[in-house]
């Protein structure tokens, strides 16, 4: 191991991880353990500043030297992840992970451990693996991005999080909810490598994740490993299809619903006469304006991962 210290930043959320689960003490000797690796550390907490890209900025200052680039790591759910990694993207500089969100699902589909000094590990003594990051106009999914119903389960999803702690059980609970309370339709037009299709949906739901994709028992899931766009489509809205949906949606068998249409393109364009058109990306909701053109950025980004997963 060289005696040059590396740098490696650490960007946290305080809302979710060690502060939100009292656990300073695994904070500390997760400093320990990566520190006796040769690292600098300095640790950055996203709310501290009101603009993102500047606290970035900063952070980017300590991973010039293309002799000792060290390591960035997202620490947090999907959402913490997605906006540290849109700033990586297309540069030498690796990401490591420490997944302290609810599913983790960007962590499990790369063989990360969930458990925090054993992901720490995997940063220190680790493999670089580059994967595909999905574009939706100027923003990036590693997850997923859905449209309709899906960011309205996400808003109750946090409502219910904010009163009940953060369970999995919630992200099924308010999607019931919603189902009850909320059924909107949006009219589009699907646009996949050139071919226009207009739809009336509830939901269209764009993954880029196979292990969650493959967890639901799609066949696109393949699709999203080579880096293609990778849809799902509800075609109708009425409340029984809508419920079926759900129900399958947590027996992992959505293609079984009815009404439920997969596909896979290179690129896909969605039109709206809408002027603004809400979307979930990584559990995050975000305001954009139409048309949303999809492509991937295959292996855009590089992370840090178990050395069995780097060659996969």
């Amino acid at each position: 191991m060289s005696n040059q210290t590396q740098p490696l930043s650490i960007i946290y959320n305080r809302n979710s991880g060690f502060h939100a689960a009292h656990k300073a003490e695994v904070y500390e000797e997760l400093v320990r353990l990566l520190a006796s690796f040769g690292y600098e550390i300095q640790s950055f907490e996203i709310s501290q500043t009101p603009d993102f890209d500047a606290l970035m900025n900063r952070v980017m200052l300590r991973h010039q030297d293309p002799d000792n680039l060290g390591i960035i790591v997202a620490a947090g759910g999907d959402g913490t992840l997605n906006s540290v990694a849109r700033r990586l993207l297309h540069t030498p500089i690796p990401m490591g992970i420490l997944p302290l969100g609810t599913f983790n699902y960007v962590a499990r589909v790369l063989n990360i451990p969930l458990d925090i000094l054993e992901a720490a590990r995997v940063i220190a003594q680790g493999a670089e693996r580059a994967v595909h990051a999905a574009q939706i106009n100027d923003h990036i999914y590693l997850n997923n991005a859905s449209l309709g119903l899906y960011p309205l389960f996400i808003q109750k999803r946090e409502l219910y999080n904010r009163h009940l702690g953060r369970l999995a059980l919630n992200a099924y609970t308010s999607g019931l909810d919603v189902l009850i309370r909320d059924r909107k339709e949006l009219k589009l037009q699907i646009e996949a490598d050139g071919v226009k299709y207009p739809v009336k949906t509830p939901l269209i739901f764009f993954g880029n994740n196979q292990l969650q994709l493959a967890g639901l028992n799609l066949g696109i899931a393949e699709s999203a490993a080579q880096g293609k766009v990778a849809g799902v489509v509800v075609a109708k809205s009425d409340k029984l299809t809508l419920f079926k949906m759900l129900w399958q949606l947590m027996r992992g068998n959505i293609e079984k619903a009815p009404d439920v249409y997969s596909f896979a393109a290179d690129q896909v364009t969605i039109h709206s006469v809408r002027k603004k058109l809400t979307v979930a990306l990584d559990g995050e909701i975000v305001e954009m304006h139409p048309p949303l053109r999809i492509c991937v950025q295959k292996n855009a980004l590089k992370i840090r991962v178990p050395h069995a997963a780097a060659s996969f």
